[in-house]
């Protein structure tokens, strides 16, 4: 299991950087032309919208490392068992949250899928907004393998008490 969830966010973290890489091209092109008076109307768009993949990317990968939205002042008080339980109630609000986002996700990518980019026409929506179902997905893989590895860590932990 760690070997999928190690290759899932290394795929991940591709298509990140990607994204990031092409809204800086696409960042820079805009200066150009716009220093050089020629007017490419596509490029905000475009940015904007390899930004949003981007960023849901990388919050999926952040909830993987424990290093996103994390209220650690609890964790670092508690030993043990009790930080252990912790871990898991932390991890249920995390997969009801993201069972919620990946629900809607999953709808605003059917409402808006033959949406199209106002500069590109032949750019549907759907392919923007279907980064929000994905990175809901991954989070949610991610919190059930660290809710595996804490019950795996609770078993331990019983067995040598």
């Amino acid at each position: 299991m760690k070997k999928f969830i190690h290759a899932l966010e290394k795929i991940q973290i591709v298509i990140g950087v990607l994204f990031l890489c092409v809204f800086f091209c696409v960042i820079v092109l805009q200066i150009v032309t716009r220093h050089l008076g020629i007017s490419v109307i596509w490029t905000e768009e475009a940015a904007n919208y390899s930004f949003i993949w981007a960023v849901f990317m990388g919050a999926a990968i952040m909830v993987n490392r424990r290093e996103h939205f994390n209220f650690d002042f609890l964790q670092q008080k508690l030993q043990g068992k009790k930080r252990i339980y912790l871990s898991l109630f932390n991890d249920t609000v995390l997969i009801i949250f993201n069972v919620c986002i990946f629900l809607l996700g999953l709808q605003i990518v059917s409402e808006f899928w033959n949406y199209t980019w106002s500069t590109l026409p032949d750019m549907k929506m759907g392919y923007v907004w279907v980064a929000i179902p994905i990175m809901a997905g991954t989070m949610l893989i991610y919190t059930f393998f660290h809710m595996v590895e804490h019950v795996q860590k609770l078993k331990v932990k019983e067995v040598h008490e």
